[in-house]
Protein backbone atom coordinates (compact mmCIF):
# COMPACT_ATOMS: atom_id res chain seq x y z
CA UNK A 1 0.00 0.00 0.00
CA UNK A 2 2.39 2.57 -1.09
CA UNK A 3 1.92 6.10 -0.89
CA UNK A 4 -0.86 7.93 -1.77
CA UNK A 5 -2.71 5.01 -1.67
CA UNK A 6 -2.43 4.31 2.45
CA UNK A 7 -4.52 7.16 2.76
CA UNK A 8 -6.97 6.75 0.41
CA UNK A 9 -8.60 4.49 3.03
CA UNK A 10 -9.34 7.57 5.29
CA UNK A 11 -7.59 5.92 7.87
CA UNK A 12 -7.50 7.38 11.29
CA UNK A 13 -3.67 6.72 11.89
CA UNK A 14 -0.76 5.50 10.36
CA UNK A 15 1.76 3.55 11.61
CA UNK A 16 5.39 3.89 10.88
CA UNK A 17 8.06 1.65 12.60
CA UNK A 18 11.77 0.75 12.29
CA UNK A 19 11.96 -3.44 12.19
CA UNK A 20 15.07 -4.10 13.67
CA UNK A 21 15.18 -4.28 17.64
CA UNK A 22 11.60 -2.78 17.43
CA UNK A 23 9.42 -5.34 15.87
CA UNK A 24 11.78 -8.16 16.43
CA UNK A 25 13.12 -8.35 20.01
CA UNK A 26 17.26 -8.51 18.49
CA UNK A 27 18.50 -6.42 15.36
CA UNK A 28 19.09 -9.02 12.40
CA UNK A 29 22.05 -6.61 11.25
CA UNK A 30 23.56 -6.39 14.55
CA UNK A 31 23.37 -10.42 14.71
CA UNK A 32 25.01 -11.19 11.95
CA UNK A 33 27.86 -8.48 12.32
CA UNK A 34 28.37 -9.95 15.72
CA UNK A 35 28.44 -13.98 15.17
CA UNK A 36 29.24 -13.68 11.44
CA UNK A 37 31.36 -10.42 10.94
CA UNK A 38 33.79 -8.43 12.99
CA UNK A 39 32.26 -9.07 15.93
CA UNK A 40 30.28 -6.46 18.43
CA UNK A 41 33.23 -4.73 20.31
CA UNK A 42 33.98 -3.15 16.67
CA UNK A 43 30.04 -2.84 16.11
CA UNK A 44 29.50 -1.02 18.87
CA UNK A 45 31.85 1.35 18.58
CA UNK A 46 30.66 2.51 15.18
CA UNK A 47 27.24 3.25 16.96
CA UNK A 48 28.54 4.98 19.10
CA UNK A 49 30.73 6.99 16.53
CA UNK A 50 27.17 7.65 14.54
CA UNK A 51 25.20 8.35 17.74
CA UNK A 52 27.81 10.92 18.95
CA UNK A 53 27.79 12.54 15.44
CA UNK A 54 31.41 11.39 14.74
CA UNK A 55 30.62 8.92 11.93
CA UNK A 56 27.78 8.41 8.69
CA UNK A 57 25.26 6.10 9.48
CA UNK A 58 25.59 4.95 5.57
CA UNK A 59 29.73 4.25 6.27
CA UNK A 60 28.93 2.66 9.91
CA UNK A 61 26.89 0.23 8.43
CA UNK A 62 28.37 -0.45 5.00
CA UNK A 63 31.87 -1.55 6.81
CA UNK A 64 29.67 -3.85 9.32
CA UNK A 65 28.18 -5.79 6.48
CA UNK A 66 31.20 -5.66 4.24
CA UNK A 67 32.65 -7.80 7.20
CA UNK A 68 30.21 -10.38 6.69
CA UNK A 69 31.56 -13.12 4.10
CA UNK A 70 28.68 -15.62 4.38
CA UNK A 71 26.79 -16.32 1.36
CA UNK A 72 23.41 -14.42 1.22
CA UNK A 73 20.90 -17.50 1.43
CA UNK A 74 22.97 -18.59 4.73
CA UNK A 75 22.84 -15.21 6.24
CA UNK A 76 18.87 -15.48 5.74
CA UNK A 77 18.82 -19.09 7.37
CA UNK A 78 20.20 -17.89 10.43
CA UNK A 79 18.46 -14.73 11.14
CA UNK A 80 15.56 -17.37 10.76
CA UNK A 81 17.28 -19.60 13.45
CA UNK A 82 17.62 -17.19 15.74
CA UNK A 83 15.65 -13.95 15.39
CA UNK A 84 12.54 -13.30 17.76
CA UNK A 85 9.51 -11.94 17.38
CA UNK A 86 8.02 -9.18 19.74
CA UNK A 87 5.65 -11.08 21.05
CA UNK A 88 2.86 -8.46 21.34
CA UNK A 89 3.26 -7.56 17.40
CA UNK A 90 1.00 -9.78 15.63
CA UNK A 91 -2.02 -8.88 18.17
CA UNK A 92 -1.02 -5.03 17.37
CA UNK A 93 -0.91 -5.75 13.65
CA UNK A 94 -4.54 -7.64 13.76
CA UNK A 95 -5.83 -4.99 15.93
CA UNK A 96 -4.12 -2.49 13.11
CA UNK A 97 -5.89 -4.70 10.13
CA UNK A 98 -9.09 -4.79 11.60
CA UNK A 99 -9.16 -0.93 12.28
CA UNK A 100 -8.22 0.29 8.72
CA UNK A 101 -4.78 1.56 10.48
CA UNK A 102 -1.42 1.09 7.66
CA UNK A 103 1.86 -0.45 8.72
CA UNK A 104 4.40 0.46 7.67
CA UNK A 105 7.76 -0.51 7.79
CA UNK A 106 10.82 1.98 7.50
CA UNK A 107 14.00 0.15 7.62
CA UNK A 108 17.78 0.87 6.85
CA UNK A 109 17.94 -2.61 6.90
CA UNK A 110 17.65 -4.78 3.69
CA UNK A 111 14.20 -5.65 2.44
CA UNK A 112 14.60 -9.56 1.77
CA UNK A 113 15.89 -10.10 5.13
CA UNK A 114 12.64 -8.41 6.46
CA UNK A 115 10.49 -9.87 4.17
CA UNK A 116 11.65 -13.10 5.19
CA UNK A 117 11.56 -12.50 8.69
CA UNK A 118 8.00 -10.94 8.98
CA UNK A 119 6.59 -14.29 7.02
CA UNK A 120 8.66 -16.12 8.94
CA UNK A 121 7.74 -14.78 12.20
CA UNK A 122 4.38 -13.86 11.53
CA UNK A 123 2.94 -16.02 8.74
CA UNK A 124 2.18 -15.14 5.44
CA UNK A 125 -0.34 -12.19 6.03
CA UNK A 126 2.71 -10.24 6.48
CA UNK A 127 3.14 -10.28 3.00
CA UNK A 128 0.94 -7.28 3.06
CA UNK A 129 3.35 -4.94 5.17
CA UNK A 130 4.87 -2.18 3.20
CA UNK A 131 8.37 -2.21 3.45
CA UNK A 132 10.61 0.83 2.21
CA UNK A 133 14.39 -0.30 3.05
CA UNK A 134 17.64 -0.97 1.52
CA UNK A 135 18.41 -3.76 -0.82
CA UNK A 136 21.02 -6.41 -1.35
CA UNK A 137 22.85 -6.79 -4.98
CA UNK A 138 25.80 -8.75 -6.43
CA UNK A 139 29.46 -7.90 -5.92
CA UNK A 140 30.57 -7.55 -9.03
CA UNK A 141 31.71 -10.92 -10.42
CA UNK A 142 29.98 -12.64 -7.69
CA UNK A 143 26.82 -14.12 -6.82
CA UNK A 144 24.96 -13.47 -3.59
CA UNK A 145 25.24 -17.33 -2.55
CA UNK A 146 29.22 -17.23 -3.04
CA UNK A 147 31.26 -16.42 -0.22
CA UNK A 148 31.56 -12.72 -0.21
CA UNK A 149 29.24 -12.12 -3.38
CA UNK A 150 26.72 -9.91 -1.61
CA UNK A 151 26.31 -6.42 -0.77
CA UNK A 152 23.96 -3.85 0.10
CA UNK A 153 22.59 -1.01 -1.94
CA UNK A 154 21.40 1.98 0.10
CA UNK A 155 18.10 3.33 -0.79
CA UNK A 156 19.17 6.95 -1.10
CA UNK A 157 22.15 9.39 -1.24
CA UNK A 158 21.57 10.46 2.23
CA UNK A 159 24.36 10.15 5.02
CA UNK A 160 21.92 7.60 6.29
CA UNK A 161 21.78 5.52 3.24
CA UNK A 162 17.94 5.62 4.00
CA UNK A 163 16.65 9.16 5.01
CA UNK A 164 13.25 7.61 6.78
CA UNK A 165 12.21 11.22 7.06
CA UNK A 166 11.89 11.20 3.25
CA UNK A 167 8.96 8.46 3.50
CA UNK A 168 6.91 9.82 5.97
CA UNK A 169 6.99 13.41 4.94
CA UNK A 170 4.43 12.90 2.03
CA UNK A 171 2.11 12.12 3.86
CA UNK A 172 2.98 14.87 6.14
CA UNK A 173 2.12 17.42 3.87
CA UNK A 174 -0.78 15.66 2.15
CA UNK A 175 -2.32 15.21 5.07
CA UNK A 176 -1.83 18.65 6.25
CA UNK A 177 -4.17 20.16 3.45
CA UNK A 178 -6.86 18.35 4.98
CA UNK A 179 -9.49 19.42 7.46
CA UNK A 180 -8.59 19.59 10.79
CA UNK A 181 -10.80 17.04 11.46
CA UNK A 182 -9.89 14.62 9.10
CA UNK A 183 -6.12 14.74 9.26
CA UNK A 184 -5.10 10.85 10.53
CA UNK A 185 -2.00 10.95 13.39
CA UNK A 186 1.09 9.37 12.40
CA UNK A 187 2.89 6.89 14.48
CA UNK A 188 6.24 6.03 14.84
CA UNK A 189 8.27 3.41 16.53
CA UNK A 190 12.13 2.43 16.98
CA UNK A 191 15.01 1.81 18.83
CA UNK A 192 18.21 3.20 17.96
CA UNK A 193 20.98 4.95 15.04
CA UNK A 194 19.24 4.46 12.01
CA UNK A 195 15.77 6.04 13.49
CA UNK A 196 17.21 9.21 14.22
CA UNK A 197 16.43 10.91 10.56
CA UNK A 198 12.49 10.05 11.52
CA UNK A 199 12.57 10.86 15.08
CA UNK A 200 10.70 14.36 14.52
CA UNK A 201 8.52 13.78 11.86
CA UNK A 202 5.48 12.00 13.42
CA UNK A 203 2.87 13.09 15.76
CA UNK A 204 4.59 11.07 18.65
CA UNK A 205 7.53 8.87 18.94
CA UNK A 206 7.82 5.29 20.55
CA UNK A 207 11.13 4.83 21.51
CA UNK A 208 11.82 1.48 23.47
CA UNK A 209 13.50 1.69 26.40
CA UNK A 210 17.13 1.23 27.51
CA UNK A 211 17.85 1.79 23.48
CA UNK A 212 19.95 4.68 22.16
CA UNK A 213 16.57 6.24 20.39
CA UNK A 214 15.89 7.20 23.79
CA UNK A 215 19.26 9.08 24.76
CA UNK A 216 19.04 10.93 21.16
CA UNK A 217 15.39 11.98 22.38
CA UNK A 218 16.59 13.19 25.85
CA UNK A 219 19.26 15.34 24.51
CA UNK A 220 18.07 16.70 21.47
CA UNK A 221 14.63 17.57 23.34
CA UNK A 222 12.47 15.61 20.69
CA UNK A 223 9.38 14.53 22.12
CA UNK A 224 8.89 10.73 23.03
CA UNK A 225 7.56 8.02 24.50
CA UNK A 226 9.37 5.09 26.08
CA UNK A 227 7.64 1.70 25.31
CA UNK A 228 8.75 -2.22 26.52
CA UNK A 229 7.02 -3.98 23.98
CA UNK A 230 4.20 -3.77 22.11
CA UNK A 231 1.41 -4.42 24.25
CA UNK A 232 2.14 -1.40 25.53
CA UNK A 233 2.10 0.70 22.14
CA UNK A 234 -1.08 -1.25 21.46
CA UNK A 235 -3.34 0.14 24.23
CA UNK A 236 -1.48 3.64 23.93
CA UNK A 237 -2.53 3.66 20.16
CA UNK A 238 -6.09 2.13 20.95
CA UNK A 239 -6.86 4.79 23.61
CA UNK A 240 -5.64 7.53 21.03
CA UNK A 241 -7.35 6.10 18.37
CA UNK A 242 -10.86 5.77 20.30
CA UNK A 243 -10.42 9.35 22.02
CA UNK A 244 -9.53 8.45 25.43
CA UNK A 245 -6.31 10.95 25.16
CA UNK A 246 -4.40 12.28 22.58
CA UNK A 247 -0.72 12.66 21.50
CA UNK A 248 0.40 15.87 23.09
CA UNK A 249 -0.21 14.57 26.71
CA UNK A 250 1.22 11.18 25.94
CA UNK A 251 4.36 12.76 24.62
CA UNK A 252 4.02 15.02 28.18
CA UNK A 253 3.45 12.49 30.61
CA UNK A 254 5.83 9.82 28.75
CA UNK A 255 9.12 12.31 28.91
CA UNK A 256 8.34 13.34 32.12
CA UNK A 257 7.99 9.66 33.41
CA UNK A 258 11.00 9.19 31.79
CA UNK A 259 12.90 11.93 33.58
CA UNK A 260 11.56 10.72 36.93
CA UNK A 261 12.43 6.65 36.38
CA UNK A 262 15.72 8.65 35.65
CA UNK A 263 16.31 10.45 38.56
CA UNK A 264 15.23 7.70 40.79
CA UNK A 265 17.59 5.44 39.61
CA UNK A 266 20.20 7.93 40.16
CA UNK A 267 19.04 8.66 43.88
CA UNK A 268 19.02 4.79 44.46
CA UNK A 269 23.11 4.49 43.62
Amino acid sequence: MPFPSALEGNPKCIFFTDFDGTITLQDSNDYMTDNLGFGQELRRQGNLSVLEGRASFRDSFTEMLDSIKTPFPECVKTLCDNIKLDPSFKDFYKWAKENNVPVIVLSSGMTPIIRALLVHLVGPEANEIEIIANDVQDRPGKRKDQEGGWQIVFHDDSHFGHDKSLAIRPYAERIAKLPENERPTLFYAGDGVSDLSAARETDLLFARKGHDLVSYCEREGVPFTVFEDWKSILATTRDIFEGKTNVKKIAAEGVEDYKAEKNEVKTTK
